[in-house]
């Protein structure tokens, strides 16, 4: 592997030059050797070329974060443990179901940025499938008798359809239906956008905004296709379809480096439950002071190596790190440092003692009425 290394300039053009060759290695698989390609996709079919090219650099770039990085080392080495091969599996089809079909986190914030996100996320989803599956040829249509339609997948022969049946106007009509989807999930948020205060002071128009803008254009031009051919006698159609031609070739190169990029590192977020969930009597770990179950020992001693990684010491004078204590003795560590003292307290919820005589309270619980008592009878 490293002699086919030393031949590119780095990994991330090498795994480009992959991608690319697979890419076309399918596209000769599904258009019959090259049989039948659409010469009016042509344009779509190099900015896919160039979407892939980008989104095989970036991801190389996100997955070389140490933080990353660390996590997908960690979600490789689980997934090869039999004995956690429910675990795993069960966390990635919940995670996949909740997070990604359903998108329940983004409900969790509001019922409308719910429902305008997974408009916007399904519809693109939609949208990227149907392309490509036309562009590189993977999917056509094969007209079986004058009234038959029959769907070729990757030059196999699959459903027949009825040419004017309801299905078939489904099939026909399915980048119009995910551009009504995305085009409805857009207005949604740029009609947030414009009215939550809060949300305008902080957005800013090249990374929330310009997307939104992006996917407004391809999808009104698209849509202007429909109407174009449909109810005007196709009146313009050839100019409405270089436009929209233009604006998919800037979506597909905008977005490996903009912010609809977290669409498809969004799967990681299996990696959670199946890393790090807390499960009691199996992988708990106890804070080092208080002994308060806290996390577990895949994320501690993942956290310890992302901070080594990345030089910060964390190292405390008895050899133990930060990462070994729970977030309520943290603080108090952190505000003795602060304060230039040590603690010898047999309770690590006890007040601090000071130079002058001030009484701290403790940190992370309540301070029991016992300690007066017993400070006073002292």
């Amino acid at each position: 592997m490293s002699q086919i290394e030393k031949s590119f300039y780095s990994k991330a053009s090498m795994y480009s030059f992959v991608i690319v060759m697979v890419l076309i290695f399918l596209m000769w698989i599904g258009t019959g050797q090259f049989s039948h390609i659409d010469l009016m996709l042509f344009g779509y079919l190099i900015s896919s070329f160039v979407f892939a090219i980008g989104m095989t650099i970036r991801l190389c770039a996100w997955a070389v974060r140490p933080a990353t990085h660390q996590v997908l080392k960690r979600s490789f080495a689980n997934m090869k443990k039999k004995k956690r091969a429910k675990r795993n599996w069960k966390a990635i089809i919940k995670t996949a179901f909740d997070n990604i079909i359903l998108q329940k986190f983004i409900f969790k914030r509001g019922i409308y940025r719910g429902i305008m996100h997974w408009l916007i996320a399904w519809g693109c989803i939609g949208s990227f499938a149907i392309t490509f599956g036309l562009t590189f040829g993977w999917m056509h249509f094969k007209l079986v008798d004058p009234e038959t339609y029959q769907m070729v997948v990757m030059g196999i022969p699959t459903i027949t359809m009825a040419a004017n049946g309801i299905f078939a106007e489904l099939v026909y009509n399915g980048l119009n239906i995910t551009a009504m989807m995305v085009l409805i999930g857009v207005t949604m948020a740029l009609i947030r956008r414009s009215r939550n205060q809060d949300v305008k002071v902080t957005q800013r128009v090249e990374f929330d905004l310009l997307p939104l803008y992006i996917l407004l254009w391809v999808t009104v031009s698209g849509l202007l296709l429909t109407v174009s051919y449909k109810f005007l006698g196709g009146w313009m159609h050839n100019y409405l379809a270089l436009i929209h031609q233009i604006t998919v070739v800037i979506f597909l190169v905008y977005f490996p480096f903009g912010k609809l990029f977290h669409l498809p590192v969004r799967p990681l977020a299996t990696a959670v439950p199946m890393n790090y969930q807390e499960v009691v009597g199996v992988d708990t770990r106890e804070c080092t002071s208080c002994q308060t179950p806290y996390s577990n020992d895949d994320q501690i001693a993942d956290v310890k190596e992302i901070l080594g990684v990345q030089s910060f010491d964390l190292q405390l004078a008895d050899g133990t790190y930060l990462a070994d204590y729970c977030p309520s003795c943290r603080r108090r560590i952190r505000v003795m440092k602060q304060l230039n003292i040590q603690s010898n307290l047999p309770s690590p919820n006890g007040p601090i003692q000071t130079n002058n005589g001030i009484h701290i309270p403790g940190f992370g619980q309540k301070r029991d009425d016992s300690y007066y008592e017993k400070t006073g009878d002292e």
